[in-house]
């Protein structure tokens, strides 16, 4: 088979079956053109997906030779593998040459976290005395009270929010669901948000109708305006961190680790497949510790 055709075929895959984004789907396809690419360069004659586990190693290697970082090299390569995986599954080759590629080996990454003071900070530098003030106080109190990506904060819908019982259905990655219990003050203020701001807005998106959080012109409000947000009552707080909305989701379950949570249930709050990715807070709740430690126990100040 082809480069285009199996990728053509990949793409449906990836559409049908995994039910990715579009964004997620064009960096797969950007990394096995690449590799396509590279391979008609080095081998014009072969026109074909049907290549060895060494190929593949030699395009790994020219990834680290142009000086693309571990994690990127990391990510190419789990594209490759889909792809290959995808491949094995509609019997259109017998092995899968990307199966025995070494993985670089990636540097742990210890993302940043906000104490619960920074957090209250922040929340107090929004003005309520504007009515979009309320918005963006009730989108952060939601964004940390229950740890979301920033995706999942956008496009929330009102229909899932559960008040009666202090929970929100939240639509994760690949269209998962979870549900996730909210604080009393993020319903507060999302309650005062719908009543003052939402309810009187003059015009409201039909597509829009059951998105919670709407900016000016009735639409739902962008990823790209959630971050600009953060930066400004970051900033208007004092906090000279590097704060953007995945801070809040670190830093909900961090403060969940330290207030000794079962990782289970951390896992399942933040939607993540698998309970490896979880276990970086523990890793950040031990630095954490051992960082205070270091710098104010007695015996370290000798």
């Amino acid at each position: 088979m082809d480069w285009n055709t199996a990728i053509k075929g990949y793409k449906m895959y990836l559409q049908l079956e995994r039910s990715m984004s579009s964004h997620t789907i064009d960096a797969y396809l950007r990394d096995i053109r690449k590799l396509a690419e590279f391979i008609l360069n080095a081998f014009p004659d072969r026109n074909t997906v049907k290549i060895g586990h060494a190929d593949i190693q030699a395009f790994v290697n020219t990834l680290y030779q142009i000086g693309l970082s571990e994690r990127t090299q990391a990510r190419v390569l789990s594209g490759i593998r889909s792809f290959y995986k995808y491949l094995l599954l509609e019997d259109l080759i017998e092995e899968d040459p990307s199966e025995m590629v070494d993985s670089p080996k990636l540097k742990r990454k210890i993302p940043e976290v906000l104490s619960y003071g920074e957090i209250t900070r922040i929340l107090e530098a929004i003005d309520l005395s504007t009515p979009y003030g309320h918005r963006d106080r009730a989108m952060l109190e939601t964004l940390y009270a229950c740890g979301l990506r920033v995706s999942e904060l956008t496009g929330l819908k009102i229909s899932h929010i559960y008040f009666d019982i202090g929970f929100v259905r939240i639509i994760g990655k690949n269209n998962k669901e979870r549900l996730v219990p909210i604080a009393p003050d993020a319903l507060k203020y999302i309650r005062i948000y719908q009543k003052e701001v939402r309810n009187k807005m003059p015009r409201i998106d039909t597509a829009a109708s059951d998105i919670l959080f709407l900016n000016l012109k009735g639409k739902g409000i962008s990823r790209i305006s959630v971050f600009n947000m953060i930066k400004k009552y970051t900033q208007l707080a004092g906090i000279t961190k590097n704060v953007s909305p995945h801070t809040f989701r670190h830093s909900f379950a961090t403060h969940l680790v330290e207030g000794g949570a079962d990782l289970r249930v951390v896992q399942e709050m933040l939607g993540h497949e698998s309970i490896l990715t979880t276990e970086i807070y523990t890793h950040l709740d031990r630095d954490y510790l051992r960082e205070t430690i270091m710098r104010f126990h007695n015996g370290n100040r000798r």
